[in-house]
């Protein structure tokens, strides 16, 4: 468990001048009376919850002061600090914190879950650990437009037990990124005491295994982290590279006050306590002659002042108001897509995997701002070849090799986006991206949602079975993303629709989950526009025509329809759907209005899979047209198996004929 700093508390200004060391004392108090502030309302159900930072405000406070305005900060629990030394407006902030409307994410979202990008602030999501990749992607951002700027992410010691710590610095260490990963080690993760968090001595120690820098300080000394700070960020604006700092400070309350501090020893809080930040520093300052008693009560008074001003329009504001238009209106980034045709018309046959691969070409030529990022993409082309000589054209800078860590890099993608860039990043396969889940689900997700910042991300997803590739490496998983909401889920079914369809999610600002079979990839091919075009994200197709009854599939099933139509001679209206989320409603009614007989199709196994869905809708919007119950075909509800014979059980083309006879024959 971290022991208290025997040596007392002393200070070494350096060159420090006395306006930059009474501006930090007034940075530092601000936060402690806010947090008292804070305490009394709580104490009388003013205010819901508070996580306090008492104790560690020099932490905060003397790593913003050292940064440059422009610089981003990325913030945990604990960090009010880095918010008003920001000079956030208290009015606001006190509004986000009591879920107001005029708080930055309109109260949708409580504490410090939130960034302002006009203060270069994003903060934490409460599985803490994915902001350091944030932080890497903002770093990679800096590297690649070489404007010498730095990132900052804050984490507890607790956090760096998570495994995205170690993606985001052996990410950040490999590409040489200029981030600071800055921990705030005071010895507990709620109750949990460090000896049972880790077994190295020292954090920064863990550093020599990233091959990065490292330093220990005491972050209760407001000028040894103003000092450190400002010193590595000088070094690392110049010459690139991660540095994992420790701040030894403490945590003088608990985790948040419900969970009060009965399990921390009664000496070690007093020990703490003859080192609080803000009593120190003041006290060294009264005793220098540069704070005097008149100036320490009036920079007081002045800070009371405005914080009681602002809760007073805090308080004044009505409870937030909205309605289900509005709420639904910012799931999504706008964005209003114009397809775009082909200039000339000038095409050639290309397969499934060549559309991809010259859609992603065009989209690179178009957006010099977009970097794709993977696992062997780079001089080896991607285990499927898609990006082979990419690297030639466009340069390692932006098409980028990564660590096998899929969260890191899809969390190095939305911080990229933070800065106005481009991301595409390829899982090598669709499975793999379950150790991305938590960078998808909940930040990459929900961020516009939540405060009004779009993630400009595509993920690709390498998808489906007919390979023989087993349970690993054939899962059908596009129905865990349809049901996020703040994710849009791509999945086309031919060569045109593949080029058509990724161009345009690579102009759409918002997350996009685009799979593309494995199975299709040399398997089908068509003649394709060699221009640039795109494909409405939205908007299914008609795949053939027909009276009889209704196939409504996608990706795979696609073709399995058309076979199984024509072979068995009926005469099938086959919807494609080609994108998930948003889905094509009207294109649905359209074809079972048609036909009064509605089949659902997909590669997904039955049960959960996202064919429920349609089927629920027609149920239960289109029950006056249908002649027959809507039936649903779909792969066993059993992993994938590995062998052939196996594997031809599991798919549901076979039961896709006998359950076409039975709905024709209703």
């Amino acid at each position: 468990m971290l022991t208290a700093e025997s040596k007392p508390m002393t200070y070494q200004r350096g060159q420090l001048s006395d306006e930059t060391l009474l501006a930090l004392y007034e940075q530092l108090v601000k936060p402690r009376l806010i947090e008292e502030k804070m305490l009394i309302l709580l104490r009388q159900g003013k205010v819901s919850k508070w996580f306090s930072g008492i104790g560690q405000e020099a932490i905060a406070v003397g790593t913003t002061a050292a940064l440059l305005p422009d610089e981003f900060l990325f913030t945990l629990h604990r960090n009010l600090g880095v918010f008003t030394a920001r000079n956030m407006p208290l009015d606001r902030l006190f509004s986000q914190w009591q879920g107001k409307a005029t708080g930055y994410t309109k109260g949708r979202d409580r504490s410090f879950h939130f960034g302002a990008m006009e203060h270069h602030i994003v903060g934490m999501i409460s599985h803490l650990g994915p902001q350091l990749s944030l932080a890497a992607g903002v770093a990679l951002a800096h590297k690649l437009i070489g404007e010498g700027r730095i990132a900052v992410a804050f984490s507890g010691e607790g956090g760096t037990s998570e495994g995205e710590f170690h993606e985001a610095l052996n990410t950040a260490a490999v590409w040489q990124l200029p981030v600071i990963f800055l921990i705030e080690n005071n010895g507990y993760g709620l109750s949990t005491p460090t000896r049972d968090q880790y077994r190295c001595e020292n954090i920064a120690d863990r550093a020599i295994g990233y091959g990065m820098k490292s330093r220990i300080i005491d972050g209760n000394n407001i000028i040894e982290v103003y000092q450190t700070v400002h010193e590595l960020a000088s070094q690392m604006r110049a010459n690139p590279e991660p540095v994992l700092l420790e701040c030894r400070t403490f945590r003088m309350r608990g985790h948040e006050e419900a969970s009060g501090t009965k399990y921390v020893p009664k000496e070690l809080i007093e020990h703490w306590d003859k080192r609080d930040p803000v009593r120190n520093y003041e006290q060294w300052l009264m005793q220098e002659g540069i704070l005097t008693e008149t100036h320490r009560d009036y920079i007081k008074k002045a800070i009371k002042t405005e914080i009681e001003a602002g809760l007073k329009v805090t308080f004044e504001q009505p409870s937030v108001q909205s309605d289900e238009s509005r709420e639904l209106a910012d799931v999504y980034a706008p964005w209003e897509q114009i397809s775009t045709p082909p200039a000339t018309a000038a095409a050639t046959e290309k397969r499934f995997v060549d559309a991809i691969s010259d859609g992603m070409r065009l989209a690179m030529r178009r957006h010099n701002n977009l970097v794709l990022m993977g696992q062997d993409i780079a001089d080896y082309g991607g285990v499927f070849k898609i990006t082979d000589g990419f690297v030639n054209e466009f340069g390692k800078d932006r098409v980028r090799n990564t660590p096998l860590c899929e969260s890191a890099i899809l969390g190095i993608g939305l911080g990229l986006s933070l800065k106005g860039f481009k991301a595409m990043v390829e899982m090598q396969f669709a499975d793999f991206v379950t150790c991305g889940l938590t960078q998808i689900i909940n930040n990459l997700a929900k961020l516009h949602y939540r405060w009004g910042q779009n993630a400009d991300v595509v993920v690709r997803m390498p998808t489906g079975a007919g390979t023989g590739a087993g349970p690993f490496h054939s899962q059908s998983n596009e129905a865990w993303f349809t049901h996020t909401p703040g994710l849009k889920v791509v999945y086309p079914a031919t060569p045109y629709d593949a080029k058509g369809l990724l161009l345009a999610s690579f102009e759409d600002p918002n997350p996009i989950m685009y799979f593309e079979h494995k199975a299709l990839y040399r398997s089908v091919s068509e003649m394709v526009p060699d221009d640039y075009y795109t494909v409405e994200i939205g908007k299914a197709r008609t795949a053939r025509e027909g009276a009889e009854l209704s196939i409504i599939t996608y990706g795979m099933g696609v073709h399995w329809a058309l076979k199984a139509a024509e072979e068995m001679g009926i005469d099938a209206d086959i919807v494609d759907l080609r994108t998930l989320l948003p889905l094509d409603f009207a294109a649905i009614d359209a074809s079972v209005k048609k036909t009064n007989r509605a089949l659902v199709l997909h590669e997904d196994t039955l049960m959960g899979g996202f064919g429920g869905e349609i089927a629920a809708y027609i149920s239960e919007h289109l029950f006056e047209y249908l002649d027959a119950p809507v039936i649903r075909v779909a792969s066993l509800d059993t992993p994938i198996p590995f062998a052939t014979e196996l594997e031809k059980i599991f798919l549901p083309a076979d039961r896709l004929r006998e359950q076409l006879a039975r709905l024709a024959a209703y």
